[in-house]
């Protein structure tokens, strides 16, 4: 059985969008990237997904440079080489190009050793959206309140 560690999540992914389904994707990293990745030194914030020649990359995710490398440290916003099958790709293409569809990064995670990145296919929430969810998510709060008190 393999132990997951998990490194980052990006919060306001689930803010910002309706999640409708996740995928898991391996990522190229360079050198001192993974050192940086284990002290926690990665934000998927403002990150997204997109294509690039047939091939899937992950944009603006930041990765602190290593404080202990040398002069070959990476850019820590570059882009990087998501790792998935061709069939899940070609289909990932093809759900993102749907109308208001969009790839964003959910969560960071090392499993078995090797760094893994939770992918959602997800569609943006508007205003109204937002507060809905806010006053859902008050409304059960009270609830709980509630019961606890009894």
């Amino acid at each position: 059985m393999s132990e997951i560690i998990q490194v980052t999540k990006n919060k306001k992914a689930y803010h910002d969008y309706f999640v409708e389904s996740e995928f898991e994707a391996g990522i190229a990293l360079r050198g001192t990237e993974v050192k940086s990745v284990r002290m926690g030194r990665i934000n998927l914030k403002d990150s997204y997904c997109g294509f690039d020649k047939g091939e899937l990359f992950v944009y603006s995710m930041h990765i602190s440079p290593y404080e202990t490398g040398n002069r070959f440290n990476h850019e820590p916003k570059r882009k990087r080489k998501l790792l998935m099958h061709r069939k899940e790709i070609n289909r990932l293409f093809g759900l993102s190009k749907q109308q208001g569809y969009t790839l964003i990064p959910l969560s960071a995670y090392f499993k078995s050793g090797k760094l893994k990145l939770n992918i959602g296919l997800c569609k943006g929430k508007k205003l109204y959206d937002k507060r809905a969810v806010a006053a859902k998510k008050e409304a059960q709060r009270k609830i709980d309140y509630a019961l606890k008190d009894r």
